[in-house]
């Protein structure tokens, strides 16, 4: 049969849950790892990339088998090798792995830091998608207090460089060490079985395998018999309440405002002590900026040598929906219209000599040469050029009364 060439070709739609970016949003989110990346650098945290697909185990053991993430969320398939590959939700485990099979551990205690697309099947809402991205940063092999609270500053710095800290509350708490958290967990299901006939059926299924998640139950059937349900501070060891008294003392000698949370949690058994939500309701119900904790088993749990780590997460899409787009500006350095064809190769130079100053620049030099100079006026620079002839010689004048067109007239000089 021959093909009707009258029949109408769908548009191509981007997949549900992802997104494009161009203009406003997109300015936003390079503001966000530009800020990053400024910041990381202060506080010396090597650059690290892992890769995007990874063996579905990595996950399933970095994350538990009984998670929403992992029974639910992730983009799993087999490969044609018949080996089961994923998506990665998120990156500690990837870094984690990565940590075990390269022999990083020479570098202990290694501080770095990534940023890139992560991958989940959930529902998109506002500041969710499936294919989304964050920052993270992480410290492995060091088991002080101190890294601990550098990575609070770190985080709380990024906050304020991007102007999105007023709002944002740091919330804190302690899991404390091993033996804190399994008396508090035996606590816990003493407590919650003591009430087994009324909770609900998602918190009846964590009493048997994740009893600490049902303190984070959003059910309001739960939350009477999760709020009398005892904190940790009673479970506490000495060394377990030494080292958080070490976090919180580093966070006000650094001046880091923080408001303790003994009701935040981390459900699966590699956390210890540190846990931490930076919190806005600025977004929605779904409040938390950042977020992260000290995961002193988890390299443990993916076949690695016993190593302590920290670290912390945060969702650039959501940091650049706060970002207020005054504090970004979209100027180019430096525009130039040539309104004579004549001078092309000089505007050229100009643009050689320009860039190899570091200084950003774009010609308009199509269409009719009596528009362009109209044309790049309402490109936003800092310094407008106008480069053509003048009875036979070249004529070059800059226009800008800031630094910035300073410096290109002087550059400028000898063209």
């Amino acid at each position: 049969m021959s093909k009707d060439k009258s029949a109408k070709i769908a548009t191509p739609q981007p997949v549900r849950g992802t997104q494009d970016m161009l203009g406003d949003f997109a300015d936003r989110f390079a503001y966000v790892v530009d800020a990053f990346e400024r910041v990381r650098r202060l506080y010396g945290f090597k650059r690290v990339e892992v890769p995007v697909i990874e063996p579905t185990a990595v996950f399933a053991r970095s994350l538990g088998e009984t998670t929403d993430v992992v029974s639910k969320e992730m983009y799993s398939f087999d490969d044609r090798g018949g080996e089961s590959i994923t998506l990665r939700p998120e990156f500690t485990a990837g870094i984690s792995r990565a940590f075990i099979s390269n022999g990083w551990q020479q570098y202990a205690p290694l501080k770095v830091a990534t940023h890139g697309p992560l991958f989940r099947y959930e529902r998109p809402q506002k500041g969710r998608y499936r294919q989304f991205h964050q920052v993270d940063a992480e410290v492995l092999g060091s088991d002080s207090p101190l890294m601990d609270t550098e990575l609070l500053v770190f985080a709380d710095h990024l906050l304020r460089e991007l102007g999105v800290s007023d709002g944002v509350t740091l919330n804190l708490n302690t899991l404390g060490d091993a033996d804190s958290r399994d008396a508090w967990r035996a606590a816990l299901v003493e407590h919650f079985q003591a009430h087994r006939g009324d909770l609900s059926e998602d918190s009846l299924v964590r009493l048997d395998k994740n009893p600490m998640r049902i303190l984070d139950s959003k059910d309001p059937k739960d939350r009477p018999i999760a709020d009398s349900a005892p904190d940790i501070d009673a479970y506490l060891t000495n060394e377990a309440q030494d080292f958080f008294a070490a976090v919180t003392a580093g966070l006000d000698a650094a001046g880091v405002a923080w408001k303790r949370d003994a009701r935040l949690v981390r459900g699966l058994d590699y956390y210890r002590h540190t846990a931490f939500e930076f919190i806005t309701d600025r977004l929605g119900a779904q409040g938390t900026v950042l977020g992260g904790g000290r995961y002193d088993g988890l390299i443990e749990n993916l076949g690695g040598p016993a190593t302590p780590a920290v670290g912390w997460a945060a969702g650039i899409e959501r940091l650049a929906m706060l970002v207020d787009a005054e504090r970004i500006d979209n100027r180019i350095d430096a525009v130039i219209a040539l309104e004579d064809d004549a001078a092309l190769a000089q505007a050229q130079q100009a643009m050689a000599l320009l860039r190899a100053e570091g200084i950003s620049v774009e010609m308009v030099a199509n269409g009719s040469p009596r528009k362009r100079y109209d044309k790049a006026a309402k490109i936003p620079a800092h310094a407008l050029i106008s480069i053509g002839m003048r009875d036979g010689a070249l004529n070059r004048n800059v226009r800008g009364d800031n630094e910035t067109a300073k410096r290109v007239d002087a550059i400028l000089q000898d063209i």
